[in-house]
């Protein structure tokens, strides 16, 4: 294992058990690493496995084989686990794709920012100075402390979220499509808010799990490909926008859409 790695997930594979006996394969042979200082993505379409990664990441199901490494930490060996159980909810946070059902409705955003921080920490609840300025990190002032979700829009909710997120300081953050249910003029808002906080909290790493192939060519370092519980292809980001090589890839590629017809057609022409 790379020294040099935050997390390095080896051969992971993941089956669900339905009814009358039957097993689904969700994952399979997974294997991948998050480097010190990098945002990773992982992208594929709906049903290739990639939440399904992301939660054995934070040990929200347990894998049916393989293993992960977090500093080094066999995290899904129960005994480790425990062992490390405080540094390892404190250290990664996860935010979600629905911000409207992540956030509990009965409470105020200063609470909700508030809550990791009384769970995790043990110093008692934070100030209400520590929680504005958890608040300021995401782009939302003080008056927002005494709203409810409710009260917010989708960009707004989502803004919490990651403030909740950022409460605990966390090394690794891993986000399941975080702006996928945003209208495109918010998810803008939201790329450029990660770039910044990834680039301003020198500490923080970014696990991106996405289909928007625009959000992740922008933001992420290196790049895995999902495709029936497989990883069929990773590498560079650059490389792998530049010159797929596996024919999932190239076909993922091709379905993005072109931001100027116009232009495209020019090319064309000149070619």
């Amino acid at each position: 294992m790379e020294n040099n790695s935050l997390l390095n997930v080896q051969h992971l594979s993941h089956m669900f058990h339905l009814k009358r006996k039957m097993t689904v394969k969700a994952i399979d042979d997974v294997s991948f690493q998050i480097k010190k200082g990098e945002i990773y993505g992982l992208v594929g379409e709906s049903g290739s496995g990639k939440s399904t990664v992301a939660r054995c990441i934070m040990n929200i199901y347990k894998p049916s084989e393989g293993e992960i490494f977090y500093k080094g930490i066999p995290i899904c060996k129960s005994k480790e686990f425990r062992k490390n159980r405080k540094m390892l909810q404190m250290t990664r946070q996860m935010i979600f794709q629905d911000s409207a059902s992540s956030l509990n409705p009965r409470m105020k955003i200063e609470d909700i920012v508030a809550e990791p921080l009384c769970i995790y920490s043990g110093k008692g609840r934070p100030g209400k100075k520590e929680i504005e300025k958890q608040l300021e990190l995401v782009g939302l002032d003080r008056s927002y402390m005494e709203k409810y979700p409710c009260e917010l829009s989708g960009g707004q909710r989502q803004r919490v979220a990651i403030a909740r997120a950022l409460s605990t300081k966390p090394e690794l953050i891993v986000a399941d499509e975080p702006i996928a249910s945003l209208d495109v003029s918010i998810q803008a808002q939201m790329v450029n808010l990660f770039r910044k906080l990834q680039k301003e909290q020198g500490f923080l790493h970014f696990f991106l799990i996405a289909h928007d192939l625009s959000m992740v060519e922008f933001l992420c370092d290196r790049t895995g490909v999902m495709y029936h519980g497989k990883l069929v292809e990773e590498g560079r980001t650059k490389d792998i926008f530049a010159h797929p090589e596996h024919e999932y890839t190239k076909a993922l590629l091709a379905a993005v859409p072109i931001p100027d017809p116009r232009i495209e057609r020019q090319k064309g022409e000149v070619l």
